[in-house]
């Protein structure tokens, strides 16, 4: 279920930026939709933007999303493409996958959707290997 949060659309000189109020917070985000700030992630927030995304969230989802979170983080700002998704899920999972796995999580590219979700910058990348 939504929260009462709401968007709000803002120009400024660097383009078009929205924003979400969200839990008392005016959070900014591109205006793809990406968090500004990855600061301003948190779960709840995780959960919002995959419900306007059409996803519900599953501890596979959650994997993928803390593998990104930890790979910005953790290493130097790194946004992994598919493939090195793929590799990771498969060594956390237990089990051999592959794109498609991870394309029925996220429908509109796991890199791209997940990382929406997961709080990190739009990846400016093409393709996904």
């Amino acid at each position: 279920m939504l929260s009462s949060s709401k968007l709000i659309n803002s120009n400024y000189s660097e383009g078009a930026i929205m924003t979400i109020e969200f839990d008392g917070k005016t959070i900014e985000t591109s205006e793809n939709g990406y968090l500004v700030s990855p600061d301003d992630w948190s779960k709840d927030l995780a959960v919002y933007i995959a419900e306007l995304e059409n996803v519900t969230l599953s501890d596979k989802h959650w994997d993928l999303i803390n593998f990104l979170r930890d790979e910005y983080i953790n290493n130097g700002g790194n946004q992994p493409n598919t493939r090195k998704i793929v590799k990771a899920m498969s060594d956390i999972w237990g089990e051999k996958i592959d794109s498609k796995s991870l394309y029925e999580l996220f429908p509109n590219d796991p890199s791209k959707q997940g990382g929406k979700i997961a709080g990190v910058p739009e990846s400016k990348r093409k393709g996904g290997y």
